[in-house]
């Protein structure tokens, strides 16, 4: 005892100073531990949300995920339409043996309870729980589990999932905190990488809308403006296929399918039909019409050729309000991912625009064919009035002259200028009819003269020049529809062997209807018909002629050199053929 009755204090034991150093080093140790951890997970955090190709988003999550953890393999799988894993990133298996393992997992067993059960879920051993089915061949074995859910807002947009703890048996409290930390983080990244790429996407369809309305304005064919609908659309929508049929007003079926991607020959020209429940029910509908796999909706035919090969496909009207003006497809391969909502909603924006762009351009074509039609019929009202009177005047006059015209020879050119100007006023006269005949006739191809032309027009690609042509009377008024479909097939026919056969530079053309007969002359200045040439084109143009009465002669051209086609045939007064 000292001096004051206390006890003497003495020095710790050394065993207990050093138990409590080391428990201090622990804690310090523990304490930085954490520290470090945090600022790992702050790093996790600022990496995952810097980036803003969603792709790339969904990988970084799941790279920082098991680095914060220190798991072994880590996936995250996004949850798509009816519960169904739709993509399945993975970390810690090489794509070697990723392909040997198979099918990637679409929801079943352990992973389809955090599916069902959006909470996190931690096991030692997740071969002991209930809902954990047996790992396919070449998997290799996991044992510690952790999983849990990524949230957008209040939707689950999928679920992390780390197997494998390193240097422990299983992934503790700490882990758990951790990788739900985390998971908050990656649905705010994943939103905005999302509102990023829908921003992205709709600025595509407008510029693709855009592409559309300017063609269609500009004058491009109809043919021309529905291939570059399909093919932007399966290009932003990332499609395999994609197909465009027009309605046939007052009909059950669509024009013939115009297609575009792998297979397009097969499927170009199909008929569909409003029979078929899922092209039907596109038709009528005010938004995309979705299917997970064609081969086995029960709206359709899984065997149809159009849907040969294809998994999801995605319907949309051409136009949102009645009547639809048809409709598109889009469609990818078996296997892969099914559109999504905000893939197919601007589609229905992008076809409306192009439905509406269409709708413009057709009325302003019927506007401009008004315009042209009142303007032949301007032309033709003028030439009637004035240049026909004045000739007819002039011939009256001229007939008055002869009178006191006491030459025999001129009163002879007196007689000639008057039927010449009886003839020229039954050319004018034609001319006026054919301006005013805004219908063909069966073959579509209005007069007789305009389709003579055309074929003269159509012939310069093969003759490498245009032909010269030359039309003399009435031939649209006076010559039936008959006789004219028989004289086109045989300038085609005469055009077609000249290009052949004749090594010509130039071919003239000369269709004249006078005195009861429609004679169609063919002349150039080749080499003449070879011998050894098949005659069965030749036989056919004897065939008509001789049908209608008429004669084909063949023979040197009257100037020398090259060859000379007559084809020669009657036509009764009243404009009729021959019976």
């Amino acid at each position: 005892m000292g001096r004051e009755g206390h006890p003497r204090s003495g020095p710790l034991p050394q065993t207990r100073l050093d138990e409590l150093l080391d428990e201090l080093q622990a804690r310090i140790d523990e304490v930085r531990g954490t520290r470090d951890r945090v600022h790992s997970l702050l790093e996790a955090v600022l990496a995952v949300g810097r980036d803003l190709d969603l792709p790339h988003v969904l990988r970084g999550i799941v790279e920082a995920a098991v680095s914060l953890v220190d798991a072994e393999y880590g996936a995250l799988g996004v949850i798509g339409q009816r519960d169904r894993i739709t993509q399945f990133i993975t970390v810690g298996i090489d794509e070697g043996l990723r392909a040997e393992i198979g099918d990637l997992p679409s929801g079943h067993g352990l992973l389809g309870e955090l599916i069902r059960h959006p909470e996190p879920l931690r096991l030692p051993e997740l071969s002991d729980h209930p809902a954990s089915y047996g790992f396919p061949a070449h998997h290799p074995p996991m044992h510690s589990f952790l999983g849990v859910p990524i949230r957008v807002r209040d939707t689950v947009f999928g679920n992390l999932y780390l197997t494998e703890k390193r240097g422990a048996k299983e992934f503790d409290a700490e882990d758990e905190a951790v990788l739900s930390t985390l998971a908050v983080a990656a649905g705010v990244a994943i939103e905005n990488a999302r509102l990023y790429e829908e921003a992205r996407l709709r600025e595509r369809w407008q510029r693709a809308g855009a592409e559309v309305t300017s063609t269609l304005l500009s004058g491009a064919p109809r043919g021309e403006v529905l291939r570059l609908i399909v093919e932007e659309a399966r290009r932003i929508a990332s499609a395999d296929v994609g197909m465009i049929a027009e309605r046939v007003p007052g009909e059950k079926e669509l024009r013939p399918l115009l297609a575009d991607g792998p297979a397009a020959g097969r499927r170009s020209g199909l008929v569909l039909s409003w029979d078929d429940g899922f092209v039907g029910a596109a038709l009528t509908a005010s938004e995309p019409v979705l299917s997970a796999d064609i081969g086995r909706d029960p709206r359709t035919d899984a065997h149809g050729p159009q849907w040969e090969g294809l998994g999801p496909v995605v319907a949309v009207p051409l136009g949102g309000a009645a009547p639809v003006r048809g409709v598109l497809v889009l469609g990818r391969t078996a296997g892969r991912p099914c559109f999504a909502e905000v893939e197919a909603g601007p589609l229905l924006g992008f076809t409306g625009q192009a439905a509406l762009a269409m709708e413009l351009a057709e009325r302003r074509n019927d506007a401009e064919e008004i315009a042209l039609l009142q303007d032949r019929d301007r032309i033709a009202r003028d030439l009637h009035d004035l240049a026909i009177q004045r000739l007819f005047a002039t011939g009256m006059t001229l007939q008055g002259t002869q009178r006191f015209v006491k030459h025999p020879e001129g009163t002879e050119r007196l007689a000639r200028a008057v039927d010449d100007l009886d003839h020229t006023i039954k050319i004018i006269r034609s001319t006026i009819f054919g301006l005013r005949s805004h219908t063909g006739g069966p073959k579509g191809g209005g007069g007789l003269r305009e389709r003579c032309s055309a074929a003269v027009q159509a012939s310069a690609a093969q003759l490498g020049f245009s032909p010269g042509l030359r039309i003399d009377g009435l031939v649209d008024t006076d010559v039936p529809g008959t006789v004219a479909d028989h004289a086109v097939a045989v300038l085609g026919e005469a055009l077609s062997n000249a290009a052949r056969h004749s090594g010509a530079r130039t071919v003239d053309v000369h269709l004249q209807y006078a005195d009861g007969h429609l004679t169609l002359t063919v002349t150039d200045d080749g080499r003449g018909m070879p011998k050894a040439a098949a005659r069965s084109g030749l036989k056919n143009l004897e065939e008509r002629a001789v049908a209608l009465g008429g004669t084909l002669t063949l023979g040197e051209r009257p100037e020398g050199g090259g060859t000379e086609l007559r084809w020669r045939v009657p036509v009764h007064q009243d404009g009729s053929p021959p019976s």
